[in-house]
């Protein structure tokens, strides 16, 4: 990992149950060289002291807009200059709706207006809210001027409710945090358009059953998320999931294989990544009507046909995009991905063992194994979102000495 050896971070808090983590946000932050220096809000401090922060921080923390003890009560200029990046986390619905409105009613949102340095928010917030319009569009307002958008996760929340709107883990957010520092990587997609499958699909049985899988998307919602942060200009095909989109990514939501299978044949790229759990097949007929149990009996049957194969469509076709399949298998893992290497003439492809409960369906981390023609490489269990930067960085090794 890259290190943030006298990078400067002001981190911002803002009132939320996920403020408890910020003191392990700081030491992790820490860890790994940087200088941290907190502004805490008033909601803030409603979940987390001031002097907790300034015991993990060694620094004081900074809360009054006007503070007569700093730099002849200007210190929100001397913050702002100081700051090489302003990390808001967590970042509540009200700051945000304040953040991207101009606002400059307390020390945090008018140091936001001061810095120079690049923004960072780390939404946290009841799904319900998250899900807001409103919401919606002052997060897109934000990501239109530059800020970068780092989550929510999805999860349970403090209230009960289940959905997106948990904020990133500290390794997570420190992670993010040096992939923003490290400029070598910022450019590597540029240029390019590329496409994502994720999610599973649903086959319709009735208006009421369908056949479907355990897939979550979040490895194809990580991937196209680090895509778009490394320049790629990103469409993401997604079969139904629960997870938000990322910022800047051009999402087409699907049902059916069939959809999926022309939602890609629609779109001009550079690169394909397969990452949906596809549904091998789907039901010969659909019922127009619930399909009721008094009218099959004991031993109802339902006839299959086989879905079109999205991957091997677009890898065959004449003038075929690079093309990165995945693997999710059980058994056999290197066997079976090395052949669905060649048989659909693919040029790498990710596989994983998903009879691993910690790294399967529905599990926020994954290791995996990539293939090519002549050699492999293998990723340590490590979170989704880590890894799927590491794997943009192979994609495209692999991409730019092959393309013509």
């Amino acid at each position: 990992m890259q290190t943030l050896h006298n990078k400067n971070i002001l981190l911002g808090i803002s009132g939320g149950i996920a403020a408890y983590k910020t003191p392990d946000l700081v030491r992790r932050l820490k860890e790994v060289g940087a200088n941290v220096r907190v502004v805490l809000t008033r909601g803030g401090e409603a979940f987390v002291t001031p002097l907790s922060l300034q015991a993990v921080s060694a620094n004081p923390v900074s809360s009054d807009l006007l503070d007569p003890t700093a730099e002849a009560a200007m210190g929100h200029i001397e913050l702002a200059k100081w700051a090489d990046l302003v990390l808001v986390a967590p970042a509540s619905a009200n700051v945000i709706a304040r953040l991207a409105n101009g606002f400059a009613d307390d020390l945090l949102t008018t140091l936001a207006l001061a810095t120079p340095a690049p923004i960072a928010i780390a939404p946290a917030m009841n799904q319900q809210m998250w899900a807001a319009q409103v919401v919606a569009e002052n997060v897109q307002r934000l990501n239109d001027r530059g800020v970068h958008i780092w989550g929510p996760a999805s999860g349970s929340q403090a209230c009960g409710d289940v959905g997106a709107g948990r904020m990133l883990e500290p390794l997570q957010l420190r992670d993010r945090v040096v992939e923003l520092f490290d400029t070598h990587r910022t450019n590597v997609w540029q240029g390019t358009r590329i496409t994502i499958t994720a999610g599973p699909t649903r086959e319709a049985i009735d208006p009421v059953r369908y056949i479907s899988n355990h897939s979550s998307g979040k490895m194809g919602y990580a991937l196209a998320a680090a895509a778009q942060q490394l320049g790629a200009e990103v469409t993401l095909i997604s079969g139904p999931v629960t997870l938000p989109s990322p910022p800047g990514v051009n999402v087409i939501h699907v049902e059916s294989a069939e959809q999926m299978l022309a939602a890609a044949q629609a779109q001009t790229m550079d690169v394909f990544v397969s990452c949906a759990a596809v549904a091998d097949y789907r039901p010969a007929e659909v019922s127009q009507q619930k399909i009721k149990k008094e009218q099959k009996g004991d031993d109802a049957q339902l006839t299959l046909v086989k879905n079109p194969d999205i991957l091997k469509t677009i890898a065959t076709q004449p003038q075929p995009p690079f093309c990165i399949g995945f693997a999710a298998e059980t058994e056999k893992v290197r066997q079976h991905a090395l052949d669905k290497l060649q048989r659909k003439q693919l040029q790498l492809i990710v596989a994983n063992d998903v009879s691993d409960k910690q790294i399967g369906f529905n599990s926020d981390n994954n290791a995996v194994t990539v293939y090519w023609q002549d050699g492999e490489q293998s990723f340590a269990a490590q979170s989704k979102q880590n890894l799927a930067n590491a794997l943009n960085e192979l994609f495209a090794q692999h991409y730019f000495k092959n393309k013509p």
